[in-house]
């Protein structure tokens, strides 16, 4: 009898084995979960920490700057505020700072594209279009130098990267409405076409892929006299500067070419832009680009659907 209790116990000491191994998998499988679960949440908590989330940081194709992904019509976001002195761009120049989350102005700022700030006015029919680079004095205010806008509404736009408390690069585009004193009527934006031409250069754009809310390509060309354009000069280290505004609201948006920075001293005849624009409609784009020292802005509208 001994011996077959002996056995009995002996046969079971695998089984109890089995089922502590068990048990100890299922709560090593719980814990993985529900960590895997509180990490999901965390980041879904993070992505609506604020009103206009699409503003998370970002980074080119070539990862050397961070960019912003929202809509660039809020005037504080992720405690940086855009402050302006005055609200009337009648006058030219215009003087504003920036405020950090400590309500202090901010003085301490990182290039994109070159420039430690980029500035923007357009008029509410989405004519007027100006992009300045404001300069910035010790006390962190700045003064862009714009000129002076018609009789109208506008909206400023301040696109910069500033340096957080913790080191790390934030990105933003902050905007406020302003006007210019005077009646005169919304002039009707120009209808969706695939080209444009200034100052003798065609410049022709793919708009084919677009889709709003999606990081699609934009292809861009430029020809002269019926030729293609090779000698695109770099700007803003780069050998073409896009910005967009959607009809209606004023979003804005910021493309950046594919490839990153000129790495030649002439470019062209083809570029290609990720182009991400957060709403569907009419967006009247700009475009910047430089030959024999010039600056040239062509402006076309885009149907995205």
């Amino acid at each position: 009898m001994r011996s077959i209790k002996r056995a009995r116990t002996l046969a079971l000491v695998p089984a109890f084995a089995g089922i502590l191994l068990l048990a100890a998998c299922g709560g090593s499988s719980s814990a993985h979960s529900s960590s895997s679960h509180s990490s999901m949440a965390g980041m879904n908590m993070n992505s609506s920490t604020h009103s206009t989330d699409h503003s998370t940081d970002h980074s080119t194709d070539d990862g050397d700057e961070p960019m912003y992904m929202g809509d660039g019509l809020a005037g504080t976001d992720q405690g940086y505020t855009f402050a302006p002195a005055a609200d009337s761009v009648a006058t030219p120049g215009f003087v504003f700072r920036i405020l950090g989350p400590d309500g202090k102005p901010v003085t301490g700022f990182e290039p994109e594209q070159t420039k430690l700030m980029h500035f923007y006015l357009i008029r509410s029919d989405l004519s007027g279009f100006q992009h300045v680079h404001p300069t910035m004095a010790a006390d962190g205010t700045w003064t862009a130098p714009t000129k002076a806008a018609g009789p109208g509404t506008y909206r400023v736009y301040a696109q910069f990267i500033a340096k957080g408390s913790d080191g790390a690069a934030v990105p933003l585009v902050l905007s406020e409405q302003v006007t210019s004193a005077g009646s005169a009527p919304d002039r009707p934006v120009p209808a969706a076409a695939p080209s444009t031409t200034v100052d003798g250069y065609t410049v022709t754009v793919d708009s084919s892929q677009l889709t709003a809310g999606m990081a699609m390509p934009l292809k861009v060309s430029f020809s002269k006299d019926g030729k293609p354009v090779t000698d695109l000069e770099p700007y803003l280290a780069t050998y073409a500067h896009l910005s967009g505004f959607h009809a209606g609201d004023l979003a804005m948006a910021h493309l950046h070419p594919q490839g990153g920075v000129a790495t030649t001293a002439t470019g062209g005849p083809d570029l290609t832009f990720e182009a991400t624009l957060p709403e569907a409609g009419q967006w009247r784009m700009y475009l910047q680009f430089q030959t024999g020292g010039t600056l040239h802005t062509a402006a076309v509208t885009l149907d995205v659907r």
